[in-house]
C-alpha cells in the first residue's frame, strides 16, 4: 500500500491533518477542505472520504480499512480510538425511498427529499465489516457493530449489536478504557 506524502496531503487542501497520518494514495477525498483528520490515522486503499458541508472529522489512533466510504451532507465524526473495518458505508445523507420524490443527486433538489443527518462514532467503537450506517445514527463509545449489520438507530454505550436491523446482544468489557490510561500514560497522546 502506497501512501501520500506530507507535500501531497498538503497540496490537496484538507482542513488539518495531523501527525503519523498513512493516507492512502488509492483513496478517494471529496472536499477536503471540510475533512479534518488527527493524529495516528491509516486511511487504506479504495476507501471514499466525501465530505459535505457539515465536515468529516476524523480523531486519533483510528483506521478506516480498505473500501470503506463515508459519504453525505450532514456531519460525520469518528471520535478516538474507533475502528472501521473494511467495506463499512457510513451515510450522512439519504433519499426518500417511499415514490413521492425522486432520487439522485442529479435531479434538481426540488424533485427530490434527501435526509441530511448528522452521524457520530463515539470512542473505542469497533464497526465490522460489510456494516451499513444510515443518517442520524450515533454510536456510544465503546460500541460493537457485528459484521453484515444495518444500523438505523442510535446505539448506547458498550454493548454489542449486531444483525439487520442491528439489536442489542450483551455487553461489551470496559478494559479497553483500562488500556487507554496505559497509552496515555506511557506518553503515546
Amino acid at each position: 500500500m502506497a501512501f501520500l506524502t506530507e507535500d501531497q496531503i498538503k497540496a490537496m487542501g484538507f482542513g488539518c491533518v495531523g501527525e503519523n497520518c498513512l493516507l492512502s494514495d488509492k483513496a478517494s477525498y471529496y472536499n477536503c477542505q471540510n475533512i479534518r483528520i488527527g493524529n495516528n490515522v491509516r486511511i487504506d486503499d479504495f476507501c471514499v472520504l466525501s465530505a459535505g458541508d457539515g465536515g468529516v472529522t476524523i480523531g486519533n489512533y483510528i483506521h478506516i480499512a480498505v473500501y470503506s466510504s463515508l459519504i453525505g451532507a450532514g456531519k460525520i465524526v469518528l471520535k478516538d480510538f474507533c475502528n472501521i473495518s473494511s467495506r463499512v458505508a457510513i451515510y450522512s445523507s439519504n433519499d426518500d425511498y417511499s415514490g413521492e420524490f425522486m432520487t439522485n443527486p442529479m435531479v434538481p433538489k426540488q424533485y427530490t427529499n434527501v435526509e441530511n443527518s448528522d452521524v457520530i462514532i463515539g470512542e473505542h467503537v469497533i464497526v465490522g465489516s460489510g456494516t451499513v450506517i444510515l443518517p442520524g445514527v450515533t454510536l456510544e463509545k465503546g460500541v460493537a457493530i457485528g459484521a453484515l449489520s444495518l444500523v438505523n438507530k442510535s446505539c448506547t454505550e458498550f454493548g454489542i449489536y449486531i444483525g439487520t436491523p442491528a439489536k442489542r446482544i450483551k455487553e461489551r468489557k470496559r478494559d479497553i478504557l483500562k488500556l487507554e490510561i496505559k497509552l496515555k500514560n506511557n506518553g503515546f497522546v
